[in-house]
């Protein structure tokens, strides 16, 4: 198993790239919005072991897994032509992309799309940006759900639920924390930022990612800067429970989270 799933992680990010150029990353739009190098989330590879995880990350650290999961048969099913086909006339829930997230507003899938999936507007509040993610009925999206593979490691005493979400260039979720889970990107680029329970970031809950970047990062001291990667298709970025985080789409992004409640 452990052979298997370290020959998954050499030849997935091949996978990955292959599509990306073929494709058009699936039909969703690239964007422009700078990617910053430097990464400070250990990054692991298939080979390591449920009880390797389980004593090192699942309830100290965050970690990126490259290799546990091979997807494309779900990435396959989540290009834009695809969505459009499948779930165009279907209503979605989008939620106000600040911390508490309050609004809801409900609009076809096919308006979502065409219509207000945007780049962020770096001068909106979080409370004026309409976010999908979350809200998802599984009646209608289960058929899309059942041909995704989550992470293999799992928590004792927890089950698992999905959150599916595609957001703008430049959107994301500004600090919050939960439980324990999962993020994995299908097409696109997102930018991860953490802090541990017990370090409380600096800032403003109605107050876009993409602003904070701007404003408040470039100000951070180094011994208040967070813990911060960008993970792409192919890789699982797991964060423990109550580590703060927020997010931030480098691309048009689809991506799902698998939360361990």
């Amino acid at each position: 198993m452990a052979a298997a799933r370290w020959m998954l992680a050499l030849l997935l990010p091949l996978f990955w790239a292959r599509s990306r150029s073929a494709g058009g990353a699936g039909g969703w739009q690239e964007g422009d919005v700078p990617e910053e190098q430097r990464c400070t989330v250990e990054r692991t590879d298939g080979s390591v072991s449920l009880e390797l995880f389980l004593q090192r990350f699942a309830f100290s650290r965050p970690v990126i897994l490259r290799g546990v999961t091979d997807n494309s048969a779900f990435q396959a099913l989540c290009t834009r032509q695809k969505l459009l086909a499948a779930y165009g006339e279907r209503p979605v829930r989008l939620s106000t992309a600040n911390t508490y997230s309050y609004r809801k507003v409900d609009v076809p899938f096919q308006e979502y799309v065409e219509q207000l999936l945007k780049p962020q507007d770096p001068a909106a509040l979080g409370s004026d940006t309409l976010y999908f993610f979350g809200d998802n009925n599984f009646t209608e999206w289960g058929s899309l759900f059942q041909h995704y593979v989550p992470p293999p490691f799992r928590i004792p005493g927890t089950s698992a639920a999905y959150s599916f979400g595609i957001a703008g260039s430049g959107s994301g979720v500004p600090f919050h924390w939960h439980g324990p889970g999962y993020s994995e990107v299908i097409f696109g680029r997102k930018r991860w930022f953490l802090y541990p329970p017990d370090k409380t970031p600096h800032f403003h809950p109605n107050e876009t990612t993409l602003a904070w970047l701007q404003h408040t990062y470039p100000t951070l001291p180094p011994e208040e800067q967070p813990l911060e990667c960008t993970i792409r298709p192919g890789e699982v970025l797991y964060f423990p429970d109550r580590w703060w985080h927020a997010t931030l789409n480098l691309d048009t992004s689809v991506f799902i989270s698998t939360f361990l409640g």
